[in-house]
Parts: structure tokens; C-alpha cells; sequence
């Protein structure tokens, strides 16, 4: 959700995507979910498409993906992407991918929501099918899903504010609670304008106090991994998310875009990984003391 509507690289992103505490065996599998996520997600925003074509090609691009369609089928939509993730991925990775076409397809359609839970019911297919699907790469178990959704959600509900003008102004998508907006008085029309309305810094504030909750239930997750690797990158991942609130808490995303520059990225990520190492490793030998081999 961005001006121009390109792709976005990893690099580009907010948080690691594939970063180096990935596993190597595991970046492929990675890059492949991530560039068929990217690809189905330009479809969406893709400002020169109505819906239905929108859904056709998302019904196209989904058909490549489960085997359904060859890749030369379609010009007009790069299908590749799809294949190579069906190629790279098991029926697993294959379905959390689907779950994001659904989301992609409730933003070509319904392009608002109308309260916080009708946000979070978005959040639960467009954000939180990446974080099970990493935690399935890893061999994690299902009981960490809802520490991973939480942070998933945070994450996607940060990124919506952060772009709330620019959603608004090319695309015509609002994801800020429809019932809360009226509750302040803050009109749709305001997010075009050059900053936050008393009414729509109020939501935003709501928003983002929605977002500490989510983020303490997700505060767990790097010490309940079973993988080192994994749990670092989630420590970095969770830390930067808490940076980026308290940077919204206390700027404009109507007046500028908000965000972490590339050194205090590297700095909070490095930082709260290695915190993160050293309470697994203190974690471990206090284990080792009390049970002796």
C-alpha cells in the first residue's frame, strides 16, 4: 500500500523477510512463499483494475498455485511465482498461501472494515498465515499459533497506519474501524487530508493501544521456540514492532510516512536478538543445573 503501487522488495520492508537468521536449507522455501505473497498482492492493489478483473486474476493466479493452471495460460498475469511456490512449498505452505489470496481478494470487493473485529477477521488470513507458515518450516508446534497471530496482527495493523493516507487516497481502502470513526466524528474524506484530525489522531491512538495488547501477547513467542534461528528473528521482529508504535504514538502518518530508519532497524533488531540469545542460553543452563545428565 504504497505511492507508486510497485513491488516491494525485502528489503524494503518494515521487518526481516528471509533475513540471515533464516537457515540457509530454509531461504528458498522462504523467497518463493514471499514472491508469490508479493505477486498476488499487486494484483489486489493493482490501481488500473476494476474488481472482477482483480478476481479473476487472483482465481487464475490461485488455480497456478494448486496445480490447477499452467503457467503460460494467462498473459496477461505472471503466473510464475505460483509455480515455483507449488514446486518449493508442501500442501501446508501451499494452503496458508491460499489463505492470503483471501484476504487479497476481500480488499478487490470490501474495501472497509467495519469494526476492530472485523479488522482482526482480515488480519487473520491477509497477516497471520506468515507467521504459521514459518512456524511450520521450523517444525514448530501448533501451540505457538496464537503468540504468532498476535504478532502477525500487530505487525499488519502498524503497516495499515502507517499507509492509512495513501490506502485512502489511491486506493479507496479504509482499515481503520468504521464504528470507531463514527464514535470520534472523524470523517472517511479526512485521511486525504495533510494531517490527523483530532477525531482521527483519537483512532489511530485506539488503534495503536489495540496494538500493545497484542504485542504482550506476543511476547512469549522467542522463548517458547524450539528454534534458535527462529526465535531470534521473532525477538528482532517483536522489538521493532514495539519501536514503530511508539513512533506512531508520537507522529503523524498523515503528515509524513512513519518509520524506523535503516540504522535504528539494524540497531533494535541486532539489540533484541541478542538480549534474546542470552535469556535462552541463561534459560538453558539454569535447565542443565537442575537436570544433570
Amino acid at each position: 500500500m504504497r505511492a507508486p503501487r510497485t513491488s516491494r522488495t525485502a528489503d524494503e520492508e518494515n521487518f526481516p523477510v528471509g533475513s540471515l537468521l533464516i537457515a540457509r536449507r530454509l531461504r528458498p522455501s522462504v523467497a518463493a512463499f514471499y514472491a508469490a505473497a508479493r505477486a498476488a498482492d499487486d494484483i489486489a492493489d493493482d490501481p488500473t483494475l476494476d474488481a472482477a478483473e482483480k478476481l479473476k486474476r487472483l482465481d487464475r493466479f490461485e488455480a497456478a498455485l494448486t496445480g490447477g493452471l499452467d503457467a503460460g495460460a494467462l498473459d496477461a498475469v505472471d503466473l510464475g511465482p505460483a509455480t515455483r511456490a507449488r514446486a518449493c512449498l508442501d500442501s501446508a505452505g501451499v494452503g496458508h498461501l491460499r489463505r492470503l489470496l483471501t484476504a487479497f481478494r476481500h480488499d478487490a470487493v470490501q474495501p472497509r472494515c467495519a469494526d476492530w473485529e472485523a479488522l482482526t477477521a482480515y488480519c487473520s488470513d491477509s497477516a497471520n498465515p506468515v507467521g504459521r507458515f514459518l512456524l511450520d518450516l521450523h517444525g514448530e508446534a501448533a501451540a505457538d499459533y496464537p503468540a504468532s497471530d498476535a504478532l502477525c496482527t500487530a505487525l499488519q495493523v502498524l503497516n495499515h497506519l502507517q499507509d492509512c493516507g495513501d490506502d485512502y487516497r489511491i486506493l479507496d481502502r479504509i482499515y481503520l474501524p468504521a464504528d470507531w470513526l463514527a464514535c470520534d466524528g472523524a470523517a472517511e474524506a479526512e485521511l486525504a487530508g495533510p494531517g490527523a484530525t483530532p477525531g482521527l489522531r483519537r483512532v489511530i491512538d485506539r488503534c495503536l493501544a489495540e496494538v500493545d495488547r497484542l504485542l504482550a501477547t506476543a511476547a512469549p513467542l522467542p522463548l517458547r521456540l524450539r528454534s534458535t534461528r527462529l526465535a531470534l528473528e521473532s525477538a528482532a521482529i517483536l522489538a521493532l514492532a514495539e519501536a514503530l508504535a511508539k513512533r506512531l504514538k508520537r507522529h503523524d502518518p498523515l503528515a509524513r510516512r512513519v518509520q524506523l530508519s535503516r540504522p535504528a532497524m539494524l540497531a533494535v533488531g541486532t539489540g533484541a536478538a541478542m538480549t534474546c540469545l542470552w535469556r535462552r542460553l541463561r534459560a538453558a543452563n539454569r535447565h542443565t543445573r537442575r537436570h544433570p545428565a
